[in-house]
């Protein structure tokens, strides 16, 4: 069964910092690229941060550059997004995407049930 457990999320205040995590089972994690996405209320899911399926190429959205880091380690099958000087702007669910490019593994796509991160003071 493909499992991608989000977790980290909480308050914090602004300028403040939250790690998130991202745990796969039931696929072969190292086959996949891993996104963050985020959906604040009212708004479109939008692309935060993305890495490749062997942790060499990395893009981040405009507004996290610089303050957002995206991390895999294969070995444990996990994916980390760590966030600083967290703006209000920043809260939203933050969701977990494996995508797979590798022609014959299946599925292509998952998606983790999401964590809430709300920044506030």
């Amino acid at each position: 069964q493909v499992q991608l457990v989000e977790s980290g999320g909480g308050l914090v205040q602004p300028g403040g910092s939250l790690r998130l995590s991202c745990a796969g089972s039931g696929f072969t994690f190292s086959k996949y690229s891993i996104d963050w996405d985020r959906q604040a209320p009212g708004k479109d899911r939008e692309l935060v941060a993305a890495i490749s399926s062997d942790g060499g190429n990395t893009n981040y959205a405009a507004s996290v550059k610089g303050r957002f880091t995206i991390a895999r380690y294969n070995a444990k099958n996990t994916v980390y997004l760590q966030m600083t000087n967290l703006k209000p702007e920043d809260t939203a669910v933050y969701y977990c995407h494996a995508r797979t490019f590798y022609p014959t593994v299946y599925p292509k796509d998952a998606y983790g049930q999401g964590t809430q991160v709300t920044v506030s003071s």
